[in-house]
C-alpha cells in the first residue's frame, strides 16, 4: 500500500490488480512489525480497493511492475497467471521492483538466475536455489539493483526502494532542504500492547 500511494504522490499512474479479483474489489492488507521479536508480527491492516481487473491486464501497456511483500507472495508464487505476467515484464526488460517476500514470486518465475538480490532473510534459501546471487542486507532497509530488477529487504527500505524505482523509470526525487515534524500517537486500543 505504501509504494502504491507514494508512486501516486509522485504523479505516476498506478494500477493495482489481484488474481481472481476485479476493479473495485477489496484486498485486506496486513501490517508487519519486525522489531522486538525473532521474526515479524502481523496485524490486520487497511482494506485496499483495487483499481484494475487482473484478467484484463496487458503488460505491454505498463512501464514497470511493483511486487509488494508481506504474506501474499507465498501463494501468488504458485499462481501460473502471476508467474506468466512477471516473465512477460522480465522478458521485455521492463523494471521490476520487488520487496520483502515478493522475491518468492521472482524466484518462481525464474527471473533471478545470476542476478544480485536481497530480501527478507528467510527468503534467502529460495533465491539461492533459483540461482540468484544473494546480497546479505546490512540493514532491513537495504535495496539492491541489478539491471531491470530492484529488490528490497523489508518495508523499512520503502524510501530507497521507491527512489530507485522512480529513477529506473526516468524520474527523479530532488527532495527539499526543509525539515518536517511527523506527529504520531498511539491508538488507545493498542496502548496496552506497548506496556
Amino acid at each position: 500500500m505504501v509504494p502504491f500511494q507514494a508512486l501516486l504522490a509522485f504523479g505516476v499512474s498506478v494500477d493495482a490488480a489481484c488474481p481472481g479479483k476485479k476493479s473495485g474489489d477489496v484486498c485486506p492488507t496486513a501490517v508487519h512489525q519486525s522489531t522486538g521479536h525473532q521474526t515479524y508480527s502481523e496485524t490486520r491492516g487497511h482494506n485496499f480497493a483495487l483499481n484494475a481487473t487482473f484478467d484484463e491486464i496487458d503488460p505491454t501497456k505498463y512501464d514497470g511492475l511493483v511486487i509488494p511483500g508481506g504474506r501474499a507472495p507465498e501463494y501468488l508464487a504458485m499462481n501460473d497467471s502471476v508467474i506468466d505476467l512477471v516473465r512477460k515484464f522480465s522478458n521485455s526488460g521492463k523494471t521490476i521492483a520487488s520487496i520483502c517476500h515478493g522475491q518468492l514470486i521472482l524466484a518462481a518465475a525464474d527471473v533471478v538466475k545470476g542476478r544480485k538480490c536481497t530480501a527478507y532473510p528467510p527468503v534467502k534459501p529460495v533465491l539461492i536455489a533459483a540461482g540468484a546471487s544473494w546480497i546479505e542486507p546490512e540493514t532491513m532497509a537495504a535495496c539492491v539493483v541489478d539491471g531491470n530488477i530492484i529488490t528490497g529487504a523489508t518495508y523499512e527500505g520503502h524510501p530507497e526502494f521507491i527512489r530507485l524505482f522512480l529513477k529506473a523509470l526516468g524520474g527523479t526525487i530532488t527532495g527539499s532542504d526543509k525539515r518536517i515534524l511527523f506527529l504520531c500517537g498511539v491508538s488507545f486500543c493498542f496502548q496496552n500492547l506497548l506496556e
